[in-house]
């Protein structure tokens, strides 16, 4: 059912602004009506929720536009994130390779100080070592040396041989045979019982 009310009425009833209103007027979408001077507009109350159901339907619009809207928002801003984020990523990288290089560096430098302090104690032991060894060895006698004291007693090459040959049978402490090694280590000490 149709009534008559003024532009502002409409306007509410309708819940659109003035301008639209007369706009629909002008298009001849709404019927409407002079009189005295002013404008009047026939309102179908079928007419009313078709409009509000256009509104409403704007309105979910606007809604869904709004969302679209703060998606993409969110979406440049994740955007930027990443782009940011790979960045960090990529300098985070290029300082752990350096770190990485200047430990390697270290260590290095760390080895080679190592090695000349081993060099430095080498030199500092091994004489000590060589004159430790030499005195060992100066408690040893040299076969040669063992064969000029026994020719001085006059004994043969023979006789000699044999005086070693019974002494390593007999367990005597002065002649020591190894075996693996085939070698004969004569103790400096006194032979005058061998004399």
């Amino acid at each position: 059912m149709e009534r008559l009310v003024t532009t502002a009425q409409a306007a509410e009833i309708l819940g659109l602004s003035l301008q639209g209103i007369h706009y629909r007027i002008k298009k001849n979408q709404l019927k409407s009506l002079k009189k005295d001077g002013k404008v009047y507009v026939y309102v179908d109350d079928t007419q009313k929720y078709n409009f509000e159901e256009k509104t409403e339907n704007h309105k979910q619009q606007n809604n869904v536009n709004e969302i679209i809207e703060v998606k993409n928002e969110q979406i440049e801003l994740l955007k930027k994130s990443i782009k940011w984020m790979k960045k960090q990523y990529i300098s985070e990288i290029y300082r752990l390779e350096k770190n990485q290089k200047r430990i390697i560096e270290v260590f290095n430098s760390e080895i080679k100080l190592l090695q000349s302090a081993f060099n430095e104690m080498k030199a500092i032991y091994k004489p000590k070592l060589e004159n430790k060894n030499q005195t060992n060895n100066s408690d040893f006698l040299p076969l040669k040396e063992f064969f000029v004291i026994m020719k001085r007693a006059n004994k043969t090459d023979a006789e000699i041989k044999n005086i070693i040959f019974k002494a390593i049978k007999n367990g005597d402490k002065r002649f020591i045979y190894n075996k693996a090694e085939k070698k004969l280590l004569i103790l400096n000490e006194d032979f005058s019982d061998l004399v």
